[in-house]
């Protein structure tokens, strides 16, 4: 069994090492990062509005909070503990149905952006609500002693008393949807990560597949020096 098996691995093709054809690859660059950006931006303001209000919801729905709902409460956690843990890819395979029936496609930019709309929304309303909790009760009581309305408390006391934690939360967030933006790759969702497919692993290229590394690393350092940035700065007043 071992010698069929030496014999059959030595007369397997090796690839060789694969020229790059830069002229082909380095215009396809600046479109590819664009891609991704535009996919970025829009997941994160839908899902970020998105998130903001379910994970408050999860927040003030709770038992002695201002909108107290243990129906409502248990009905979001559900909900969320149902999305949150589904590997992304696995989620666009099955979001493809939805998709269909809502946007027309399961394959590109689009059918990327829902996806990662789906998952981010998830992710931000879980880190929205850890940071609300961490707010000090005795700030929310005094308001309500105050005689401020629920919603002056959640945009006036809540949400500004958590907003250097949120930043840093959001940050997160965008790192994961970044890396998120590769993965649509896989559905010819354009950005870096079908850039990285198609020119680089299905032809063999690791060059190709190194300049897409490089690229996704410098963008998640720029997006977490901003998110520092502004935390940092927040915090400090």
């Amino acid at each position: 069994m071992h010698a069929q098996f030496d014999a059959a691995l030595a007369h397997a093709p090796v690839l060789a090492a694969k020229t790059t054809d830069w002229d082909t690859v380095l215009p396809k660059i600046g479109p590819a990062v664009t891609e991704t950006l535009q996919m970025v931006l829009v997941t994160m303001v839908l899902a970020g509005i998105f998130g903001l209000i379910i994970g408050t919801l999860l927040y003030t729905t709770r038992s002695g909070s201002i909108l107290a709902n243990r129906p409502v409460n248990a009905l979001l956690n559900f909900v969320v503990n149902l999305i949150r843990p589904i590997p992304f890819v696995i989620l666009l395979a099955a979001l493809s149905p939805v998709m269909l029936q809502t946007i027309g496609t399961s394959i590109g930019i689009k059918a990327g952006i829902f996806a990662m709309v789906v998952a981010a929304t998830f992710a931000i309303s879980r880190i929205v609500e850890q940071n609300l909790v961490s707010i000090d009760p005795g700030v929310i009581e005094a308001a309500r002693a105050m005689g401020a309305s629920k919603l002056r408390i959640m945009f006036s006391v809540m949400l500004p008393e958590a907003l250097g934690p949120l930043i840093l939360g959001y940050t997160f967030i965008v790192i994961g949807v970044v890396d998120m933006s590769a993965m649509a790759g896989a559905v010819g969702g354009g950005g870096i990560g079908d850039f990285a497919i198609r020119y680089g692993y299905q032809r063999f290229d690791w060059n190709v597949t190194l300049v897409a590394i490089i690229i996704i690393v410098i963008l998640v350092q720029l997006v977490q020096l901003v998110g520092n940035l502004l935390a940092r700065k927040i915090m400090r007043r």
